[in-house]
């Protein structure tokens, strides 16, 4: 592995897949991976998230200063155990999806091509992110 590349995003990991989260300061990261984890997700990163390139795809890991540890807004800095993983795909918060069937949309990171989705406005996203990383999307897989 290469030296690693620090991004402003948060990542989690559903069955050894990861998720990074990524948008603007206060767009919801930490809340959505909070919500993930809620969910089942395990945390890699809050805030920062490290990308180091691997020998088939982009590997997640946390700084050491905040490994373990996620903002809660109004409650504090959470302990929570932390894991590494593979990037699957990619959350970018910054858009918002106004079709209720979207193309595929997709990001390069570090030479390689990944999924992104982007954020919906409903009670029900955090599943549907949640189910994206289990059972992936129709037309993906």
């Amino acid at each position: 592995m290469t030296a690693a590349l620090r991004v402003h995003a948060s990542a989690v990991a559903v069955d050894g897949r990861g998720v990074l989260i990524r948008g603007a300061s206060g767009s919801g990261k930490s809340s959505l991976a909070l919500q993930l984890m809620g969910l089942g997700a395990t945390l890699i990163a809050d805030d920062q998230t490290e990308l180091t390139r691997a020998t088939h795809g982009i590997v997640l890991t946390a700084p050491a200063a905040i490994k373990g540890q996620i903002e809660a807004r109004g409650v504090g800095i959470l302990n929570a155990h932390s894991v590494t993983a593979p990037l699957h795909f990619v959350v970018d918060l910054d858009v918002v999806e106004t079709k209720r069937l979207p193309e595929l949309h997709q990001t390069p990171i570090l030479d390689h091509i990944f999924p992104c989705i982007h954020k919906v406005d409903t009670p029900a996203w955090p599943f549907a992110v949640m189910q994206y990383v289990k059972g992936g999307r129709r037309d993906t897989e």
